[in-house]
């Protein structure tokens, strides 16, 4: 069974950092590129930030460019997202998904707020 469940969400105050993992099970995490994607409360799917299969190539929104950092480590099937300098528009549920779009998790909350 695939498994992608994501961690580390929670409540921040503007500037914070918060960093999120993502672990992976029943499939062959280091073949596939993976993303972060995040849906804000009444809006549609935003794309974060993508990595490739290896970690050498990494790639970010302009919203989060320069303040997000994108990493992974095959060896423990996991994914990161790194957030720093954190304002209240980056509030939303956070999912790691597959490059190709085949897995998603569940989503972690992340609130930016004073």
């Amino acid at each position: 069974e695939v498994q992608l469940v994501e961690s580390g969400g929670g409540l921040v105050q503007p500037g914070g950092s918060l960093r999120l993992s993502c672990a992976a099970s029943g499939f062959t995490f280091s073949y596939y590129a993976m993303n972060w994607v995040r849906q804000a409360s009444g809006k549609g799917l935003e794309w974060v930030s993508r990595i490739n299969s290896d970690g050498g190539s990494t790639r970010y929104a302009d919203s989060v460019k320069g303040r997000f950092t994108i990493s992974r480590d095959n060896a423990k099937n996991t994914l990161y997202l790194q957030m720093n300098s954190l304002k209240p528009e980056d509030t939303a549920v956070y999912y790691c998904a597959s490059g190709d779009g085949s897995y998603r998790g569940q989503g972690t909350q992340v609130t930016v707020s004073s």
